[in-house]
């Protein structure tokens, strides 16, 4: 005679979970979302009787409850050759990625670079990406690498969308969060740095001028020289981008004007190393004829010959507090917070 089927034991429940950790229901239902508002031992106990119980949250029924899916977005305004070429972008997407893993959300990664030829104005790409996000596809998004005053914010938060921003935004009247370095302040101790050496005819490689990031280092900049007594020197600057190339195309557009150049801070580690390359294609040496500064302190900076200094700012730290910022308006926060973290100049053989 066959034996009946033994009962599938029942799945432990959210007040099951409560109960066992000693905390209310709703406690254990931030702890489960990755929401930040739990007390470090509140988690603690709460991840402890998660595990004991074998509690596993139902994501179906839950999205059903709260219309909610349990995705962020993080969106980069850039094309794909950017993203994956430039050490800057890899790096802040291993840290949100990173962050997100300690969450109980899932992470999508967006491109929204537009097409010159098809979409000059970027608003085709600009109203896909917005399509997607109010389309109940995300629960919220982290933009990054936004350009001139980008309207995406804005109409995402006018949808109700919470949105996080990588970068103080042009508009400083946007009512979103959003997490940037110290752009400004890195930039001064970085040319600083240079004029103390006793370089006295420095130059900048600027970033692009529709991006606040680049603005702000080229403050820097000048903020440093003014404060060493020398005068405004527009001849001294020329615009480039982040890029290698750019880098280097600057680079030549500097030492064309002014050929007793003896150092230059660059916007970034890449637009640095193509200022290296600029330099030796006319045989001057690094760092005894021009000293040369970067900016990110990428794996691009330690293997560049020579090996860059540069300013280093926070890309895990930064990945870390864009997730935390999101899943506070998650959990329902609306005062928009703006953090910015430092940067640090580190020393080595082009300067």
């Amino acid at each position: 005679m066959s034996q009946p089927p033994t009962p599938r034991p029942t799945a432990p429940t959210l007040q099951e979970v409560a109960r066992a950790a000693g905390v209310s229901r709703s406690t254990v239902s931030r702890v489960v979302t990755g929401s930040p508002r739990v007390s470090a031992e509140a988690r603690r106990a709460v991840e402890e009787a998660v595990a004991r119980l074998g509690y596993v949250p139902n994501r179906a029924a839950r999205s059903l409850a709260t219309r909610r899916t349990g995705t962020i977005a993080l969106v980069v305004r850039e094309p794909e050759s950017r993203v994956f070429d430039e050490p800057f972008f890899a790096g802040i997407v291993r840290a949100v990625s990173s962050a997100v893993a300690r969450t109980e959300l899932q992470l999508v990664l967006l491109l929204a670079a537009a097409d010159p030829q098809l979409d000059p104005d970027g608003s085709r790409e600009r109203d896909r990406i917005e399509r997607y996000l109010t389309g109940g596809h995300a629960d919220g998004a982290l933009l990054l690498s936004l350009h001139g005053d980008d309207p995406l914010p804005q109409r995402l938060h006018a949808h109700g969308v919470p949105v996080v921003l990588g970068g103080r935004p042009i508009d400083d009247q946007l009512p979103v969060s959003w997490v940037d370095v110290d752009n400004l302040g890195g930039a001064e101790l970085a040319t600083t740095h240079l004029l103390a050496g006793g370089r006295r005819h420095v130059g900048a490689l600027a970033g692009p001028p529709d991006m606040v990031a680049a603005r702000d280092r080229l403050t820097g900049f000048r903020r440093a020289r003014a404060a060493a007594g020398l005068p405004e020197a527009p001849t001294l600057e020329a615009v480039g981008d982040f890029t290698r190339e750019g880098g280097a195309r600057a680079m030549r557009t500097l030492l064309a004007r002014e050929p007793d150049l003896d150092g230059v801070v660059a916007a970034s580690d890449l637009a640095a190393v193509g200022a290296l390359q600029a330099l030796a294609a006319v045989g001057r040496r690094v760092p005894e004829d021009v000293a040369v500064v970067g900016f990110d302190d990428s794996l691009v900076a330690a293997s560049a010959q020579p090996p860059l200094t540069t300013v280093r700012q926070p890309i895990d730290q930064m990945g870390g507090r864009l997730v935390e910022l999101l899943c506070a308006r998650l959990a329902g926060e609306s005062a928009p917070r703006h953090v910015v973290l430092p940067t640090e100049l580190v020393v080595r053989h082009s300067t």
